[in-house]
């Protein structure tokens, strides 16, 4: 995949775009608008210079014109590596979907793949592996034969159940975030897959983890349809959600990423033949100095009658 055009490819819209840029900054939402407007009259092919200007316009109040913007930045880029869609749902110009454009995640995780430990850790105060490792060790204690590590990313959560398990495989949408994963040596082996319609061939795992994944999920159905079938019996599925604090079974928050409902969760499980061992409540990490709430679970795959 393509990297995300950062810039448009034209000096003078480049220029007038870092002026745009600082005027937003400032707090001159609507100048900062206005400004990239132009520059984007000199490189109207730039989906990201229209993604952009969505976003100064959301923030001067114009949801309308913010709608336009990201529409074309959209219709410039089918894939949709900016996330327009999501943010055309988040004013409601847009139905809300199951789940994210594959390439704006892709996209959003090998951007920050450099910084990512040290961002998240560091700064944001992420704890979760930690969490769902004295989870997975309260439910079963011991080792596990097998551990499939969906949304493996850099290699957090494997490096906690690297000591449980005999062997451990990752599985990750980016390509830099598993190139970080395999510096440090702790899996056997490694798998770039989109999650949405991901596929597991070979041994059956008694432990599958999704850290902090499901959040770029949205509807459960699939993926967890998907862990029970390919979870050997007897085995475990531990993973993380945000918790949604409104109605409703999951929605699109303003950081682009999904909340889902405790009933919700368990309903899903429960058709697709899993059961709850463990469910706790959790702060997932810091954003914008205010804790994110979610909970980890860790179901079971109950033995065949």
């Amino acid at each position: 995949m393509k990297p995300l055009q950062t810039s448009s490819g034209d000096l003078n819209a480049d220029r007038r775009a870092d002026y745009a840029e600082m005027l937003f900054a400032s707090g001159d939402h609507t100048a900062a608008a206005e400004l990239l407007l132009g520059a984007l009259e000199l490189a109207p092919q730039w989906a990201m210079g229209w993604f952009r200007l969505g976003e100064m316009q959301d923030a001067s109040g114009k949801l309308d014109l913010a709608a336009q913007a990201w529409t074309t930045s959209l219709k410039l880029d089918p894939a949709d590596r900016q996330g327009a869609a999501l943010k055309l749902q988040l004013i409601g110009k847009a139905p809300v979907a199951a789940a994210p454009p594959s390439a704006f995640v892709e996209a959003l995780f090998d951007h920050y793949a450099a910084t990512f430990e040290e961002m998240l850790v560091g700064k944001l105060d992420y704890r979760l592996p930690e969490f769902l490792e004295q989870m997975i060790r309260k439910a079963r204690p011991g080792r596990f034969r097998l551990a499939l590590d969906l949304g493996c990313g850099t290699g957090l959560m494997g490096e906690r159940l690297r000591p449980l398990v005999d062997r451990l495989e990752g599985v990750d949408i980016s390509a830099r975030m598993l190139k970080k994963a395999r510096a440090k040596g702790i899996y056997d082996t490694l798998t770039k897959a989109d999650l949405q319609g991901f596929s597991h061939s070979g041994e059956k795992p008694d432990l599958v983890t999704s850290a902090d994944v499901l959040i770029y999920i949205g509807a459960l159905d699939g993926l967890v349809g998907t862990v029970a079938g390919l979870l050997a019996e007897g085995g475990l599925f531990a993973f993380s959600v945000e918790t949604l604090a409104g109605d409703g079974d999951f929605a699109l928050q303003p950081s682009r990423r999904y909340a889902h409902s405790q009933p919700y969760v368990g309903r899903t499980l429960e058709a697709k033949g899993l059961a709850i061992l463990a469910l706790e409540p959790t702060t997932i990490r810091q954003d914008r100095r205010e804790p994110v709430k979610g909970l980890g679970v860790v179901a079971w795959k109950p033995h065949a009658a």
